[in-house]
């Protein structure tokens, strides 16, 4: 193989013709149906799970409608991040490396301690910024606490009643199955009926520092955008403080202005999950695939896979990860896969000299 001065000085090889598009369904089309099989499975699971409707309140029908479209959304949109070359290699070494028997006997530790250290406590974001990654934190455990009182509830799949009509003693049922009774006026009582509160007092400054920041450090004011960067904080904030005030309006003010918050959070929160796949959140999706990444690596690893850098000897990553890096440079057809043998370094000084051969001394 040429180096990679030797490739830029070479002449352009001719192009290659074009391929057809492959048969069968166009991405769109196979996305389309992706989303559509989801959609109608969550809403079988809503009719089953709330015993054929028994269960669910018809007050909350916005919420679950727009459960519905996030669910086909997510899937749409994650059939055609899978359709692109990068994106396809990722995913199957990815979710290869996770479901992998003989990783599971190699490491049987290694995907437990990643899935709580890469997916759940974020340990890479502490590299950047302990600020960044404390309001991180805040964020991602708060909306997990939202998501899983919301959305059982939603579908009518959780109901909580009581005996006497008016409490204080409350029966949490699943699926029409008695799992807990308690007492609201205890401290258990009270988490259970303001869990959605102690998540927004969790997003609140997690988002709010994110919004800081990115109204004040250059570094993110240069390449950010107002509908992928700043509006999802936007919404988190006042989804979260919207439902902070309904329970004020409810405790302090015997119901004052209720209805109206009710109707504000609502829109909130049905756009916030129509948004949520076609915007930033995406990356809530596709993490799993980067922790099955992360998996590959490592395995690799174990198995002293480490590749050096063709020029200086230091080790750049494992073999596989290399090899899956040029392989997916191929499949974009860029020309310049030869550069992943080598590492920052060399590959900064190999421009340096390949620029000094192209360009005459003394040019200014």
């Amino acid at each position: 193989m040429s180096e990679p001065t030797e490739v830029l000085a070479e002449a352009p090889p001719p192009a290659a013709p074009e391929t057809p598009p492959p048969a069968g369904r166009s991405v769109t089309a196979r996305a389309t149906l992706a989303g559509t099989v989801v959609s109608l499975l969550l809403i079988a699971a809503i009719v089953l799970g709330s015993r054929m409707l028994r269960d669910f309140d018809s007050a909350l029908l916005p919420y679950a409608v727009a459960t519905v479209f996030l669910a086909f959304g997510v899937a749409y949109r994650y059939t055609v991040w899978v359709s692109a070359p990068g994106a396809r290699r990722l995913f199957k070494k990815g979710f290869g490396s996770f479901f992998s028997a003989d990783n599971f006997r190699k490491a049987p530790t290694a995907v437990p301690r990643m899935i709580a250290t890469y997916l759940g406590f974020q340990k890479f974001l502490g590299a950047r910024s302990r600020a960044r990654w404390a309001a991180h934190q805040l964020i991602f455990w708060g909306c997990i606490l939202a998501a899983l009182i919301t959305f059982p509830l939603t579908w009518g799949w959780f109901t909580f009643t009581s005996g006497s009509g008016s409490g204080p003693g409350y029966e949490m049922r699943i699926w029409g199955i008695k799992v807990l009774g308690f007492d609201s006026l205890n401290i258990l009582g009270w988490l259970m009926f303001h869990g959605l509160d102690v998540a927004a007092v969790l997003v609140i400054p997690g988002a709010s520092y994110f919004l800081w920041r990115r109204m004040k450090d250059r570094g993110a004011i240069t390449g950010q955008r107002f509908a992928y960067d700043l509006l999802p904080l936007i919404c988190l904030i006042v989804i979260s403080v919207t439902g902070l005030l309904l329970t004020f309006s409810s405790i302090f003010l015997h119901g004052g202005g209720y209805e109206f918050l009710a109707i504000l959070h609502m829109v909130s929160v049905v756009f916030t999950l129509i948004y949520i796949p076609f915007g930033k959140f995406f990356h809530i999706v596709q993490r799993p695939a980067a922790v099955g990444m992360q998996l590959f690596k490592y395995t690799s690893r174990q198995d002293e896979q480490v590749f050096a850098c063709k020029r200086c000897g230091e080790p750049v990553d494992t073999a596989p990860y290399v090899e899956n890096l040029r392989g997916t440079m191929k499949d974009l057809k860029l020309d310049f896969d030869a550069w992943a043998e080598y590492c920052p370094r060399c590959k900064r000084v190999l421009r340096g000299n390949a620029y000094l051969t192209h360009v005459k001394k003394g040019f200014k």
